[in-house]
C-alpha cells in the first residue's frame, strides 16, 4: 500500500495555505463546510479570520462551528451557549468575511452510529453538518489541556460534535450532559479512543470529499479554547496538508519530536502526560488513516 502523502512548507502565510491545498489535487464538490476553531473569548493564539480568508474563498466555503461543553468547570468560556457564542464569533470578525454556520444552534442533534467504535457507539453532531457535500478541515496545531495536542483529529471529533456530543467524548460515553461530563471525565486511554471514534464517523460521512490543513503556528501547550492560553513555547514550524487525517497529525507530532527548539520538551511533556499520541494510534486502528506517510516539502 502506498504511503499517505503529507505536504509540508516552512513558509506560513494565507497565500501559502492556498498553495498547500492546491498540492492535494482535490476539488471539494458542492457546498463546502470549512471547519475552523473560532477562538475562545480572551484567547490570544487562535488563527484569525483574515489568515484563513483566501483559503475559505478558494473553496467558496461556509465556516462551521459547534457549541462547547464547558459546564461549570470553565466559567470564563462563552462558547457553550448559542447566543454568547454567536456574539463572540461576530466580535472575532468571522462574520465580516464569511457565512458562519453554528451547526448545533438549533436541535435536535444528529446521531451517527459508530458500529466499530472502541468506546463510543454513536456520535452526536450539529445537525447542519448534513447540509454540506464536502469538508475542509483547517486546524491550528497546538497543545491541548485534555488531549495533549489538537490537530485534524480533534477538529473532526470534538470540533464537529454538538455540546452533547462533546460531553459524550469527554466522559467516555457515560453522559451527554455538559454539566456532568467533567465530573466523570474519561481517563487518558478512554478519552483519546473516544476522540478517534467520533472522528471516524465524520471521515466516513465525507469519504473522498474531505481535506486537511494543519498550521503549526503559535505553538502553545494550550488550546484555543483556553480563554488566556500559555504563550507559545516553540517557534513556528510550518504548514502541512494531506488527504489523510491520521498521517497529517502524525507528521506534526514527528516534527515536534525531532525539533531542537528549546521549548520542545515542554510541548512534548504536555502531549505525553495526556497520552496524546494514542488518539493517532486509535484512529489508525479504526482504519480511517495511516501513520505511515511520505513528507513532501514544498
Amino acid at each position: 500500500m502506498a504511503k499517505a502523502k503529507v505536504y509540508f512548507s516552512k513558509e506560513i502565510s494565507p497565500e501559502r495555505v492556498v498553495k498547500m491545498y492546491e498540492q492535494l489535487g482535490i476539488r471539494l464538490p458542492g457546498k463546502v463546510a470549512v471547519k475552523v476553531h473560532s477562538g475562545e473569548k480572551g484567547n490570544q493564539n487562535f488563527l484569525r479570520p483574515d489568515f484563513w480568508k483566501p483559503m475559505v474563498e478558494k473553496v467558496n466555503g461556509t465556516v462551521v462551528e459547534c457549541n462547547t461543553a464547558y459546564g461549570t468547570k470553565f466559567n470564563n468560556g462563552v462558547r457553550d451557549y448559542t447566543e454568547s457564542h454567536r456574539q463572540l464569533i461576530e466580535y472575532h470578525g468571522w462574520n465580516k468575511y464569511f457565512d458562519v454556520d453554528l451547526m448545533d444552534a438549533e436541535g435536535p442533534d444528529l446521531v451517527w452510529e459508530i458500529p466499530n467504535g472502541k468506546i463510543l457507539k454513536e456520535n452526536h453532531l450539529g445537525k447542519n453538518i448534513e447540509n454540506y457535500d464536502s469538508m475542509l478541515v483547517l486546524a491550528h496545531f497546538k497543545g491541548h489541556p485534555m488531549g495533549g495536542y489538537g490537530g485534524a483529529l480533534k477538529q473532526l471529533s470534538i470540533g464537529c460534535a454538538s455540546r452533547a456530543g462533546k460531553a459524550l467524548i469527554h466522559s467516555g460515553g457515560k453522559t451527554d450532559s455538559n454539566l456532568d461530563a467533567w465530573d466523570v471525565h474519561a481517563d487518558h486511554t478512554v478519552f483519546p479512543e473516544a476522540m478517534a471514534d467520533a472522528a471516524s464517523s465524520v471521515v466516513k460521512h465525507f469519504e473522498g470529499k474531505i481535506a486537511f490543513i494543519n498550521v503549526m503556528k503559535n505553538l502553545s501547550v494550550d488550546c484555543d479554547c483556553v480563554n488566556v492560553a500559555e504563550p507559545p513555547c516553540m517557534k513556528d514550524i510550518g504548514i502541512l496538508a494531506s488527504l489523510d487525517p491520521v498521517a497529517i497529525d502524525q507528521a506534526c507530532i514527528d516534527l515536534i519530536w525531532k525539533s531542537e527548539d528549546p521549548g520542545r520538551d515542554h510541548f512534548v511533556e504536555r502531549v505525553e502526560t495526556r497520552n496524546g499520541r494514542h488518539t493517532i494510534e486509535a484512529a489508525e486502528e479504526l482504519g480511517f488513516g495511516s501513520r505511515d506517510y511520505e513528507l513532501i516539502e514544498i
